[in-house]
């Protein structure tokens, strides 16, 4: 485990933030729109958004980079812009961060396939490299590969930052079979917990794909089958579609009343997904720090 991961779990559970989506589409952002172009067309917005977690009591922020991959960028015609759009949404953070909290630069999914071969292994590790070592020079403190569904895909992404020499956290999408509790390729905790320590990640989770009661089994199965420290970021909710909009009914309070069974199941991180913002981030920190 890297030293950074050990000394950021050695006083308790760290709370990391909330959705960064959710407030960007609050600050103007238009859907459709791409997302972290704003890390160079709207900076100030951006770093609005990582303040306001470090303010609420975060100890670990990500980055507006969730999809600055150069598949996902191609679509905007932005693919020559993924080394800037990487390096420039970690010195935002770093910005917010200053010496309150460590900066997780965030790597998502590339949107291709590998199982209908729209996109090739090779391709893909190219692309991921691309984005960690851009992310890397800028400052970054480590790396979170989140959001995925697909294993192989992870497993991809995880080597690429491996490369960097940061730690690396590596979190997968729980949302589907009967219990919601296998990815969408059908991988258990387990076998996921089981796979990203093979390729040695500092610390493994769960991310997005339902509430935050949902996350509790995960995470005991994933604490049943390692030590390695793990991640837990909800939903607040699962979403529901009111006059157009995306809305989500959970509210912090709500949320937060979950925190300290998700944190006696073994989460070592807790922060929000979609639909979280600061007040989520304050009512988990109340949580902790009440327990």
């Amino acid at each position: 485990m890297h030293n950074l991961i050990k000394a950021l779990i050695k006083p308790g559970v760290v709370v990391t933030d909330g959705s960064w989506g959710t407030q960007l589409y609050a600050r103007g952002l238009k859907p459709g729109e791409n997302t972290d172009i704003w890390n160079l067309t709207h900076p100030g917005k951006v770093e609005e958004v990582a303040r306001q977690y470090v303010d609420a009591g975060s100890r670990v922020i990500l980055t507006n980079t969730f999809g600055a991959n150069r598949f996902i960028l191609n679509k905007f015609g932005l693919a020559d812009k993924a080394g800037e759009i990487n390096a420039a949404g970690v010195e935002i953070s770093k910005k917010a961060a200053e010496d309150r909290a460590s900066v997780f630069a965030s790597i998502g999914p590339s949107g291709k396939l590998l199982l209908t071969k729209e996109v090739t292994e090779d391709d893909l590790q190219s692309a991921f490299e691309e984005q960690a070592n851009a992310q890397a020079q800028a400052g970054a403190d480590g790396i979170i590969i989140e959001t995925m569904t697909d294993i192989a895909e992870a497993g991809i992404a995880i080597a690429a930052a491996k490369k960097t020499g940061l730690p690396v956290i590596a979190s997968m999408v729980f949302d589907s079979g009967k219990e919601k509790d296998r990815t969408m390729m059908g991988n258990t905790p387990e076998e996921v917990v089981k796979e990203f320590a093979g390729l040695g990640v500092d610390a493994v989770g769960a991310n997005c794909g339902q509430g935050i009661e949902g996350f509790i089994p995960i995470c005991k199965r994933m604490r049943s089958v390692t030590d390695l420290p793990i991640w837990m970021k909800p939903n607040a909710g699962l979403p529901e579609i009111l006059d157009g909009e995306t809305v989500y009914r959970t509210t912090a309070r709500e949320f937060a009343q979950y925190v300290p069974e998700l944190a006696q199941s073994g989460a070592n991180f807790i922060g929000g997904c979609c639909g979280t913002n600061q007040d989520f981030i304050k009512e988990i920190k109340r949580a902790l720090d009440s327990k």
